[in-house]
């Protein structure tokens, strides 16, 4: 059974169009910068799987959290749930 040329377009458009792949689309943007960056600061190209694991380490976090306060929670992605500050423990 093979799927005609109409549902694969429509499939594809539908994908182009969520949020999801918004999402994916906009991180791998701020990935490949990175990329650039290092591989500028460092003097030699560091590769996405170098530059993928650093951007998520040392950045990824701050930069949802950026992304989510510019852009406000979306009809589908809830808000992120507010997190408790915790106190070190003091003698």
């Amino acid at each position: 059974m093979t799927t005609s040329p109409i549902e694969t377009k429509g499939s594809k458009e539908f994908v182009k169009q969520s949020n999801l792949y918004q999402e994916f689309l906009a991180e791998r943007e701020e990935i490949l910068k990175h990329k650039w960056i290092e591989s500028e600061r460092l003097g030699y190209d560091i590769g996405f799987e170098r530059a993928l694991l650093d951007w998520i380490r040392k950045h990824r976090d701050a930069w949802r959290a950026n992304r989510r306060a510019m852009m406000g929670p979306g009809p589908s992605a809830p808000a992120a749930p507010k997190t408790a500050t915790i106190e070190p423990f003091k003698k």
